[in-house]
């Protein structure tokens, strides 16, 4: 009676149940989903202004060094036999005959020092360094995750959107239906990507809107055709012919019925679309066709670091690549393992 029971609850456990129990066994995965739920926090606190609300502050000297490195020595100026100054090269000429308000320069500094004048007093070093304007590289590397997770976040879920529906669409319908869309999927890709991105960006300009709305655009072909062999196999099952019979309507059969048979597969492709795209936005920012200089990401971070790397500032590089680095390992490492805790041929290996 017991074996029965347990029998029972065995197969009574859904799919994301399973899934999950399956998941928690891989130690990489949970603790890569820590790391990930971390940044989304880290994410969410810089959207509400928590953190990271003061990025464009320059809050530092230019390019101050990190605090482990401590501050710049400061060069004090000589003077030298070779290089005298203007008194020495000039020592009869009379100063007024070059400047005509010379004579009153000491009138002015001496009304200046009745008024109070307030000076910032700006850090030498900062934990991660500053750049070249005296801004906190650790809040602009806060700062971009936020839009660079962003950017790829919505983008990948507007290609999963648009490559589910067409593929859904295509597998399901086939015929002539069938054949256009794959006419459209063949246009797309026999296009290079590189060229799409500029044709998009050429016609829609600089912005967020317009990077997600390229990636979504260019990223769903890959999905398009996963979604379509799904629906193409799953259309002629048994559980889908007997909705059929009992009356249910083509979109209770394609989004009711067909559609959570197959949604690992698109969560997992849509995973791997979310890192995919974080990493085609910092090229696009790179190159100056993603993000505006308005707003940072870690595009437009690697974009300024390139010029201060010539002068030995490495810290907004680093601060930037660590950044991402870690992201996009985490979150490519916990989407291998929802694949794995997801894939149906692994849940007769337990």
């Amino acid at each position: 009676m017991t074996a029965a029971t347990l029998t029972m609850e065995q197969r009574s456990e859904g799919v994301w149940a399973a899934a999950w129990r399956r998941y928690r066994k891989d130690r990489v995965g949970m603790v890569c989903m820590v790391i990930v739920a971390a940044f989304l926090v880290l994410i969410a606190a810089s959207a509400v202004g928590l953190v990271a609300k003061d990025w464009q502050a320059e809050v530092g000297v230019p390019n101050a060094p990190p605090t482990f490195l401590g501050p710049r020595a400061e060069v004090p100026a000589v003077a030298t036999a070779d290089a005298p100054g203007p008194a020495a090269s000039a020592p009869n000429v009379d100063i007024s005959d070059i400047d005509p308000l010379a004579p009153k320069y000491a009138e002015w500094a001496e009304r200046a020092k009745g008024y109070e004048t307030t000076e910032t007093v700006k850090a030498q070093t900062l934990p991660l360094g500053a750049d070249r304007m005296g801004r906190d590289v650790l809040q602009k590397a806060i700062k971009g995750t936020q839009i660079s997770v962003f950017v790829g976040v919505l983008a990948a879920v507007v290609a999963t959107l648009i490559g589910t529906l067409l593929g859904a669409v295509s597998g399901f319908f086939g015929g002539r239906v069938g054949d256009f869309l794959e006419w459209v999927y063949n246009v797309f890709t026999s296009i290079p990507d590189i060229l799409l991105i500029f044709a998009f960006a050429a016609v829609f300009g600089r912005g967020i809107g317009t990077v997600v709305m390229i990636l979504g655009l260019v990223g769903w072909t890959g999905l398009y055709r996963q979604v379509r062999a799904e629906f193409m196999k799953h259309r002629q099952r048994e559980y889908v012919r007997a909705a059929e019979a009992i009356g249910a309507s083509v979109s209770s059969r394609m989004f009711r019925h067909i559609l959570p048979n197959v949604s690992h597969v698109i969560l997992v492709r849509m995973s791997l679309l979310v890192v995919g795209f974080i990493k085609s936005e910092v090229i696009l920012s790179y190159l100056g066709l993603g993000v505006p200089v308005s707003q940072v990401s870690w595009g437009t971070m690697l974009a300024e670091a390139q010029a201060e790397l010539i002068l030995g500032y490495w810290w907004q590089l680093a601060a930037a690549t660590l950044f991402m680095a870690v992201f996009v390992t985490a979150f490519s490492l916990m989407a291998d393992a929802w694949r794995d805790a997801l894939d149906p041929k692994l849940r007769g290996l337990e």
